[in-house]
C-alpha cells in the first residue's frame, strides 16, 4: 500500500543537500517519489535510517562488571553476561538499534549460549530479527587459537588451584572447529535464515585468534562464492605487538592470500599503520569505527581521518557499548565527527558527507540494498526526527543536518521505517516489548550469576595474572 510521509525538511544526500517542505512516497518497501507541497502539521526532518555497522548483540557489559578493563581482560569477565536466552538477548538488542534509528546492524556473533546447536542458535537470532523488523548481517565468529591470551597460556593456568583451573577451561576452551566444518556451517546457517533482510557472512574473529589455514580457507570460500567476510582488525597495543611477532607483515599477509577485497569489513583498526591502510584502501575494504568502545576498552585512538584521507570506506558501529551503553548510533556519529572531524580549518569532511559515507558504508558492510539515499528506486529506510525538539529555539535558519550534528541523540527520534514498515515509533519498539524482553532478561541473568560464583571470586587474582602475561609480552622485545 503506497504511504505518504510529509517533511518540513528532507536530506537526500550531500550532494542533492537539503529539500524543505517535500512528500516522500513510497510503496512496497521502495520509494517511489519525492514531491513539494508538505502541508501543515508536526516539523520533521526525515533523514536515510541509521547503520550500525559492527556489533555483537549481547547484553550490557558494564552490568557484568566489565567496566574500566583492557579488551584483553573484558573478554574473560563478560562470560558472565553470555547469553541465557539466545532470542531474548538478539531481540533486546537488536530492538534498541532499532528504536535508536538502524536499519540494518552486523551481529558479528562471538558468544553463543551454549544453550542450543549453533544452527538453531542462528535461526532464533533470525527469528528475533525478523520480529523487530530490522535488517540483519550475521556471522558466527570462529576462533581456533588463543582462546585466554594471544599464545601459550598455560603459565597463568599452571598457578591457579585445580578447581579454578578446570573453571577457566570450561568456559574458554573449545575444540577448535576445522575450517571445512565452520565453512559447512556458514552454508548451513545461510540456507536456514539468509533472504532479503538477513545477510550471512564469514566471521573470523581476529588474525590473533584464527590460524593461518582458517583465514587462508575463509578467503578462498569468499573469493570463489562472493560470500562478504566481517573481522576484527588490530584492536589494541597487544595485538599489535603479537602481529609483530608473528608476521613479517601481517595485512600485507592478508592482502597476499587474497583476504583482502571488497566483500571484506574490518572491525577498529586502531593501531593499522599508514602503509597498512593504504593496502585496506586499495582493496576496496571497509573499515568501522566504534570510537566509544575504544575509548571504554582504553584501546586507543583509531586514525580514522588518515584512514579516509588515503580512500578507505568508513562505516560506523556501536559495538554493544556505546558512550552510555545505550546504543545511540547518532550520538556514536557525531563522536566520530567531533574527534575526526578535522583540525582547526582544515576539515576532514562535513557533518553531511560523514552522514552519508557512514550509511552508505554500513549498507555495503551489513549487505543491505541501495545507497541508502532517499530517493526513487533506493529502499524505504528512513528516520523521523523531531525537529521542534531539534530547532528548539527557532531564531534563524539552520541547517538541520548541521544541528543534528551539534546536539541530536535517539530522543529526538519519532519514527523509524525499514522497507517501508514503521519498526519503532516514540522511543518505543512495535515489534516486540523490549522492557518485557529486558525485565525477562534481568531475572535470568540474576539467577546465572549465582552459577558463576566460583567465577567471580577467582577473577581479581585471574585479571592480576592477564595482566601481567600481556604486559610482559608487549615489553619483552
Amino acid at each position: 500500500m503506497a504511504t505518504e510521509i510529509a517533511a518540513t525538511s528532507l536530506s537526500r544526500g550531500p550532494d542533492r543537500g537539503i529539500s524543505d517542505n517535500v512528500v516522500l512516497r513510497h510503496d512496497g518497501g521502495v520509494i517511489t517519489g519525492i514531491s513539494e507541497g508538505a502541508g501543515h502539521g508536526p516539523r520533521s526532518f526525515v533523514i536515510p535510517a541509521f547503520v550500525n555497522a559492527h556489533d555483537h548483540a549481547r547484553a550490557t557489559a558494564s552490568s557484568f562488571g566489565a567496566v574500566g578493563m583492557p579488551l584483553e581482560s573484558w573478554i574473560l569477565r563478560t562470560a558472565l553476561g553470555s547469553p541465557v536466552d539466545p532470542y531474548l538477548t538478539a531481540a533486546s538488542a537488536l530492538a534498541r538499534s532499532a528504536k535508536a534509528g538502524c536499519a540494518a546492524m552486523m551481529v558479528h556473533y562471538t558468544r553463543p549460549s551454549g544453550t542450543m546447536p549453533l544452527l538453531d542458535e542462528a535461526k532464533a537470532i533470525a527469528r528475533a530479527a525478523s520480529d523487530v523488523g530490522i535488517r540483519m548481517a550475521f556471522a558466527l565468529a570462529v576462533r581456533d587459537q588463543n582462546p585466554i591470551v594471544y599464545g601459550d597460556a598455560e603459565p597463568i593456568l599452571a598457578e591457579l588451584p585445580s578447581d579454578e583451573r578446570e573453571t577457566i577451561e570450561d568456559l574458554f576452551v573449545r575444540a577448535p572447529m576445522s575450517p571445512k566444518a565452520y565453512i559447512e556451517l556458514t552454508d548451513a546457517i545461510a540456507a536456514a535464515i539468509a533472504g532479503p533482510m538477513v545477510d550471512v557472512q564469514l566471521g573470523p574473529a581476529g588474525v590473533q585468534w584464527c590460524s593461518k589455514p582458517l583465514l587462508e580457507a575463509i578467503a578462498e570460500n569468499s573469493a570463489r562464492t562472493g560470500r562478504r567476510i566481517h573481522m576484527h582488525l588490530l584492536e589494541t597495543v597487544y595485538q599489535r605487538a603479537w602481529a609483530d611477532r608473528h608476521f613479517l607483515g601481517m595485512v600485507r599477509w592478508l592482502r597476499d592470500i587474497g583476504f583482502l577485497s571488497e566483500r571484506l569489513t574490518l572491525a577498529h583498526c586502531i593501531h593499522a599503520r599508514p602503509d597498512e591502510l593504504e593496502m585496506i584502501a586499495a582493496s576496496g575494504a571497509r573499515i568501522v569505527t566504534n570510537f566509544s568502545s575504544n575509548m571504554h576498552l582504553r584501546s586507543g585512538l583509531a586514525p580514522i581521518a588518515a584512514a579516509h584521507k588515503c580512500g578507505c570506506a568508513i562505516a560506523v558501529g556501536v559495538d554493544g557499548l556505546a558512550l552510555d551503553e545505550d546504543d545511540d548510533i547518532l550520538r556514536e556519529m557525531r563522536l566520530v565527527q567531533m574527534v575526526h572531524g578535522g583540525l582547526g580549518f582544515k576539515a576532514t569532511w562535513t557533518p553531511a558527507e560523514l552522514f552519508a559515507l557512514a550509511i552508505r558504508n554500513g549498507r555495503r558492510a551489513t549487505g543491505a540494498p541501495g545507497s541508502g539515499e532517499l530517493s526513487p528506486g533506493n529502499p524505504a529506510d528512513y528516520v523521523v526526527i523531531d525537529l521542534d525538539r531539534l530547532d528548539r529555539d527557532r531564531i534563524m535558519p539552520v541547517d538541520p543536518m548541521a544541528l543534528l550534528f551539534a546536539r541530536g541523540n535517539a530522543s529526538l527520534v519519532k519514527e523509524v521505517v525499514v522497507a517501508g514498515k514503521t519498526i519503532a515509533r516514540d522511543g518505543a519498539c512495535v515489534g516486540v516489548d523490549l522492557p518485557a524482553i529486558e525485565q525477562e532478561l534481568r531475572a535470568m541473568y540474576r539467577a546465572n550469576a549465582g552459577k558463576l560464583g566460583g567465577f567471580q571470586r577467582m577473577w581479581p587474582s585471574l585479571s592480576e595474572r592477564l595482566s601481567g602475561w600481556f604486559e610482559q609480552q608487549l615489553t619483552c622485545e
